[in-house]
């Protein structure tokens, strides 16, 4: 799995991305046919939110999901959780195929 982490308009910092890495780490856990990951960080025009938008590709397919939060990691945290239960039911519809 290939993960590609961009920031728009600013510098993410290493411990953020390395955050962002490990908790994207656990995805293949859901469904192991993951080709790659891409993760744009931006911050929103109030400057109070940050936006993470979250685009996996599949054979097949994208699931795209994007959060904002006050920091980075909350609106990681809340893609994930999204993109764990679309995984599943992906993998539910390919097994009752």
């Amino acid at each position: 799995m290939d993960i590609r982490i961009q920031s728009l308009k600013f510098n993410a910092d290493n411990k953020l991305i390395d955050y962002i890495e490990k908790k994207l780490s656990k995805l293949p856990k859901f469904y192991d046919e993951i080709l790659n990951v891409e993760v744009i960080l931006s911050l929103l025009p109030d400057y109070e939110n940050k936006n993470v938008k979250m685009m996996v590709f599949i054979p097949g397919n994208e699931l795209v999901v994007e959060r904002h939060a006050a920091k980075f990691e909350d609106a990681t945290v809340e893609c994930i959780d999204v993109l764990k239960d679309l995984l599943v039911k992906v993998k539910e519809k390919k097994r009752d195929k």
